[in-house]
């Protein structure tokens, strides 16, 4: 009779349980350079001759300070979160996507296109921000097709398609889609009922946030509980495991460069619904290389992205408060932003490194 009685499993309970909750936890490693750039930053600031604590209260409170600022940050996260997820999704499966910033060009071309060229109502802005994610899709399927048929680097692609899309816009901007009166290098407005609605008055918060928080949600329930997900993450992480499960590693490098170019392309849209309502030219400040240290400070976790946004969001937020209350040049604050960038992405992958080797 004993031996009837089923083996009972309670000991992989705990284990299972606490591998849910770690994985909730942001890994040391993230944390540990976070430090290191707020204490790179910090060494950059006295070098000036600028006082670091003083400095950064300032940026704190311009970044966190208040409604205006909170809401301003949480605005300039929202094109992080999306195209940092769509860097994380492809580099878990196994591809250095570099093109985020082209993508989210293309996504948002798509969305001054097509939001200017009908009387939309609030029920197109599903349809238009759908368009973006096609036209940022379509614009990552360049590189996924010189990826499988001419064996042409992705990382090369990608970023050579960034200017090719630049360059697009710049020309569309200036002619056949520069707005009546010629006067400013811009599109027309899109139609009125496309604006997001704002989700904290009065401040410009748009419910573009939502979107972007809700994708990486998404995101991480399809990368985990989904067989394609799974083929996905395998053929990133294990490529001979992968080849020896069948997976196609044609068709998925399309669908993950398709998915990694939608998602910065639904950035694009968000941006153009959400606070410019037009395509000019320099319309991005530079999301799509931004995103990288988004996606690697969040270790590629889906849900990890939207704290790692809104880190970098406060960043350039606090920056730009700094600018205008301690008289920092416009060059200075972006060496204070591009050495935290710099800094969390090398510590970050000197970590990883670190780590897989112990």
């Amino acid at each position: 009779m004993k031996n009837d009685i089923p083996k009972t499993s309670s000991p992989d309970v705990p284990r299972s349980a606490f591998r849910k909750i770690s994985s909730l936890i942001p890994h040391p490693s993230s944390l540990l350079s976070l430090l290191v750039a707020l204490l790179a930053s910090a060494l950059i600031l006295r070098l000036a001759g600028y006082d670091p604590i003083a400095s950064w209260r300032v940026m704190v409170e311009g970044a966190v300070g208040g409604r205006y600022q909170i809401a301003d940050t949480l605005t300039k996260a929202t094109p992080l979160i999306l195209c940092g997820l769509g860097v994380a999704i492809a580099f878990r499966g196994g591809l250095f996507n570099i093109g985020a910033e082209g993508q989210l060009l293309a996504g948002a071309l798509a969305t001054a296109w097509l939001g200017g060229a009908v009387a939309w109502g609030p029920a197109g802005i599903p349809l238009v921000l759908g368009a973006a994610f096609v036209g940022g899709g379509l614009w990552g399927l360049f590189p996924a097709l010189l990826r499988t048929e001419r064996d042409v680097n992705e990382v090369i692609s990608t970023l050579m398609l960034n200017f090719v899309a630049f360059w697009t816009v710049s020309w569309l901007v200036h002619g056949p889609l520069q707005e009546a009166s010629k006067g400013y290098p811009q599109t027309e407005a899109v139609a009125a009922g496309l604006n997001l609605p704002r989700i904290w008055m009065p401040t410009r918060l748009h419910a573009g946030i939502v979107v972007a928080v809700v994708a990486s949600l998404v995101a991480a329930v399809w990368l985990r509980y989904t067989v394609t997900g799974l083929r996905l993450r395998v053929a990133g992480g294990s490529p001979r495991t992968a080849r020896t499960a069948g997976v196609d590693f044609r068709r998925m490098t399309w669908l993950t460069l398709f998915l990694s170019g939608g998602c910065a392309g639904l950035a694009g849209g968000v941006e153009v619904l959400g606070v410019s309502r037009r395509l000019y030219e320099q319309f991005s400040p530079g999301y799509g290389f931004m995103a990288i240290a988004v996606a690697l400070l969040a270790r590629l976790n889906p849900p990890f992205v939207v704290p790692a946004a809104i880190f970098f969001g406060a960043l350039e937020t606090g920056v730009g408060a700094l600018q205008r209350a301690a008289g920092v040049s416009a060059g200075f604050a972006g060496v204070i932003e591009a050495s935290v960038i710099l800094t969390v992405v090398a510590g970050n992958a000197f970590l990883r490194h670190g780590i897989s080797r112990a």
